[in-house]
């Protein structure tokens, strides 16, 4: 992949060193950040890369989660062979087993021949399954019979084909909230889940922005023959208090159109879109809703910290009991908890009490 299509997470900063990760094998993978919560999943990524092991990597849309199965894939001993991704929400339902198995010739109409299947072309190497949880109930025992087994048949096939896969499988959703609900079966779940990877969104990528920004002008800069040496202070203050929804492809997709947009050596960007776009969301957000996105603010300004004279239930004006009981109402302790664990640990034993 080139560094245009680049999805902004190639390791840069002081935290980039040797030490933690191998820069000469990381560098096809694109990996930009300095952040503590970035770098975890990164050493995540290169403590599994080889166990041969399935991976769950979890993280909301734009994260950037085939970038870093990618990652595994490169550091692993696999690395010589094939990485063949397939996302599950981007075929019909009617289709995927074709598309993971293969068919035989004459299996349906249409079928004039043979077709290897993803599982099959992943053979010695990586099959990165994206969107796993929009897999139907119906293939599911199919997809865990194959990883346990490593073994399938083709469509229209009773003979078995052997293959040795290992799985990637990334989502944005919670899936053992779907295996509550029976949407998702517990037991491929836990066949996936033996070592997750969790990728932070970008808002709370302490400093990524900066970088992020940085490389995708220089990127795309390059690609339409411009030079821009300078971001706005302006410009960047409004990156860094947005909260990103849409996570890196979004500040992306932003940063080329104002690339395309700017004439001169200073990035022009469209920052009043992201003024309206967040005081659109606040216009349909509940009183809930925007509780939550305050306190979440505030913590992340305190970095997680909850009680003290600078902690977020100060800055509230709340007691700091208060702050805990609305924060496990909101279901917003975790992410608190998240931010900074040796500031939060003794709230959160309060809040359990």
């Amino acid at each position: 992949m080139a560094d245009e299509s680049s999805d902004g997470l190639r390791p840069r900063g002081p935290a980039a060193g040797p030490g933690r990760l191998d820069e000469t094998t990381m560098a096809a993978c694109h990996l930009i950040g300095s952040s503590a919560k970035f770098w975890a999943a990164l050493d995540d990524a290169r403590i599994v890369a080889a166990a041969d092991c399935a991976v769950l990597v979890r993280g909301e849309t734009g994260t950037g989660k085939e970038e870093i199965a990618r990652a595994i894939h490169e550091l692993s001993p696999r690395r010589r062979n094939r990485f063949v991704a397939l996302n599950c929400s981007a075929i019909p339902a009617a289709l995927l087993e074709t598309e993971l198995f293969g068919h035989e010739r004459g299996a349906f109409t249409g079928a004039v021949a043979p077709r290897v299947g993803r599982f099959q072309a992943a053979d010695r190497g990586t099959l990165f399954l994206d969107e796993i949880g929009e897999l139907s109930l119906e293939l599911q025992p199919k997809l865990l019979r194959a990883l346990q087994q490593q073994e399938f048949e083709r469509v229209g096939s009773s003979q078995p084909t052997r293959v040795d896969v290992r799985i990637v499988a990334a989502t944005n959703q919670d899936l053992l909230a779907m295996v509550k609900q029976r949407r998702f079966r517990a037991d491929l779940y836990y066949r996936l889940n033996v070592f997750p990877v969790t990728l932070p969104p970008l808002r709370e990528r302490d400093g990524d922005i900066a970088l992020l920004a940085a490389h995708f002008v220089d990127t795309f800069a390059r690609r339409h023959g411009k030079s821009i040496p300078r971001i706005p202070d302006q410009v960047m203050k409004a990156f860094e208090e947005y909260d990103w929804p849409g996570n890196i492809r979004e500040l992306q997709n932003l940063i080329e159109r104002s690339v395309i947009l700017t004439a001169g050596d200073e990035l022009r960007a469209p920052i009043e879109e992201l003024r309206n776009h967040e005081a659109q969301a606040d216009d349909v957000r509940t009183l809930a809703d925007a509780d939550r996105a305050h306190i979440l603010a505030t913590l992340r300004r305190t970095k997680g910290v909850v009680g003290g004279r600078d902690g977020a239930a100060a800055r509230l004006g709340l007691v700091r009991t208060t702050l805990i009981a609305k924060m496990r109402k909101l279901g917003i302790a975790r992410e608190a908890s998240d931010q900074s664990r040796e500031h939060v640990d003794s709230d959160q034993r309060a809040m359990a009490t």
